[in-house]
């Protein structure tokens, strides 16, 4: 998954994740890896729901160059919390990324050219992904606060699509998902499998969104 769509305003992401204070947001309509995205969290210091603006592409605290977050904007659900970018973030970081759906493309055709696809629930409402989260600070002092987004197997719908999908979180897990304190992993891998293909959608789009300055309503318009 390389791109998301986030256009719900303020209100509908305070209802729907019943969090205090949130910001007016501007729509938009291809955030690439690197750009911020809209997530909601909590932490020791501040347990209540918190929505924070995050960089996608996690860096981890223990990196040298922030570089590499270009590299792990994605973390495999079945092994995040072995690996060393992800499992200190996937016991006490954990963040739900805010989407009203996402682009995946579809290798075609003979010489492997890439469709667009235009990924979303139904029914249109807004959802989650589950994500990871991380804090890291140079020698200068600039701090940047960053997220990855797991991917699990892909269900029937986007199986025709793409051999990855990221793993929907739903609603009533989400308590659980961002609650630090609670560190099962088998507990937590239960909610990190395929969302249920009947309640998702999928069609082409234009090529406007393999470029990421397209922020435009068109980007996710069915190509017929």
């Amino acid at each position: 998954m390389a791109e998301i769509i986030q256009t719900q305003p303020a209100e509908a992401i305070a209802k729907t994740f019943q969090v205090a204070e949130v910001p007016a947001l501007t729509p938009r309509y291809n955030i690439a890896p690197t750009q911020s995205v809209t997530t909601i969290l909590q932490t020791k210091v501040q347990p209540d729901r918190q929505l924070r603006m995050l960089r996608w592409g996690l860096i981890p605290s223990w990196a040298k160059d922030k570089k590499i977050g270009v590299r792990l904007i994605n973390a495999r659900a079945e092994t995040a919390a072995e690996k060393p970018s992800f499992r200190s973030a996937f016991r006490r970081r954990r963040c739900l990324v805010l989407a009203d759906g996402f682009y995946e493309w579809r290798k075609q055709g003979k010489e492997q050219l890439k469709q667009p696809y235009y990924c979303r629930l139904k029914d249109g409402n807004l959802f989650a992904f589950a994500g990871l989260w991380e804090r890291w600070q140079d020698t200068t002092g600039e701090t940047i606060e960053s997220c990855t987004i797991l991917t699990t197997k892909p269900n029937q719908l986007m199986r025709s699509i793409h051999n990855r999908m990221p793993v929907i979180v739903q609603p009533q897990d989400y308590n659980l998902w961002l609650d630090s304190q609670v560190q099962e992993m088998e507990l937590l891998q239960s909610l990190l499998g395929s969302y249920p293909s009947e309640k998702m959608m999928a069609y082409p789009v234009s090529k406007l969104v393999n470029k990421a300055s397209n922020n435009l309503a068109e980007c996710m318009q069915c190509e017929t």
